[in-house]
């Protein structure tokens, strides 16, 4: 396959064809994102990506999902996305699904229409960074939306029949503002009933504007112990009526979590306070990754 420079997936993808659809990320100004740095952004040739699609099958037997590559294949035209989309689905006759990023613009760029097209053409999963719920700190690290219309984003998604999985950063609002991003999320996921919630844990690289913050001190980031006393008040202030898949297994967290909400929330807020009475339970620092 023809990549260009570092190509990131999330953890659910990891026995996907990724194809590169674009290359970077347009908005690529988070302050404690580091993954498309060294990229500047541009659109693929929709016929490079055809010829890409065509190498994958002259390779693989078969291919049950595919992950359309870089930071936010959403922001193409309706009209590019189709043509990729019918190609798949023309190539690859046994794939159940496609799966993208978006970003919050990109999903209020498209008419609802564009969305239940994109459904009915294979796209069941859009991922998408919210980060935090917390307005301020969503403008801290220049997230480009704001916590209504990222509400509003993944509201639109569902209604689609696409399900989204909305990401979000523990300790993003460091040690001023951990109790607002912890609230302020656990309403927003309460008002926007995703799919699927991924919760990571803020690791900031060098190559992220936010570690001079974190250098200067600026920036307090919170200790293991805090970060589970911000997710168990992220979990109280969750109130979701249809089921949503939680999971805070990456590897950048302390602890790992998975269960479905509302049911498992009780058991996971026991994990939790069991873990902030047992430090042995926390994951040591030298296993955290990216």
């Amino acid at each position: 396959m023809r990549y260009e420079g570092s190509v990131y997936r999330p953890p659910s993808e990891a026995y996907s064809l990724i194809i590169q659809a674009t290359i970077g990320c347009a908005h690529n100004s988070c302050t404690f994102c580091s993954m498309f740095k060294d990229k500047k952004f541009r659109v693929r040739d929709v016929k490079e990506v055809l010829t890409d699609l065509d190498m994958a099958r002259r390779h693989y037997k078969r291919v049950e999902r595919i992950f359309l590559a870089d930071g936010d294949v959403l922001v193409l035209s309706a009209d590019k996305l189709l043509a990729i989309l019918d190609y798949i689905e023309k190539l690859f006759p046994e794939c159940e699904r496609v799966s993208i990023y978006g970003s919050p613009q990109d999903v209020l760029r498209k008419t609802d229409e564009e969305l239940s097209t994109l459904f009915e053409k294979g796209v069941k999963i859009i991922y998408i960074g919210a980060e935090s719920g917390s307005d301020k700190v969503l403008a801290d690290v220049r997230k480009g939306a704001d916590r209504d219309e990222i509400i509003t984003a993944v509201k639109r998604i569902e209604t689609s029949g696409i399900k989204a999985s909305v990401t979000f950063i523990s300790g993003l609002g460091g040690r001023k503002d951990w109790r607002e991003h912890a609230v302020e999320t656990g309403t927003m996921i309460s008002r926007m009933e995703p799919s699927y919630v991924g919760l990571l844990t803020l690791m900031v690289e060098k190559s992220a504007p936010l570690y001079a913050d974190v250098k200067s001190g600026s920036f307090h980031l919170l200790s293991p112990e805090e970060i589970v006393a911000e997710t168990v008040l992220l979990l109280t202030n969750v109130d979701v009526k249809k089921k949503c898949v939680f999971r805070s297994n990456h590897a950048s967290n302390y602890i790992s979590l998975k269960g479905d909400l509302p049911v498992d929330k009780d058991k996971m807020i026991g994990q939790l306070e069991y873990a902030l009475k047992n430090s042995k339970a926390l994951k040591e620092e030298w296993l955290r990754m990216l």
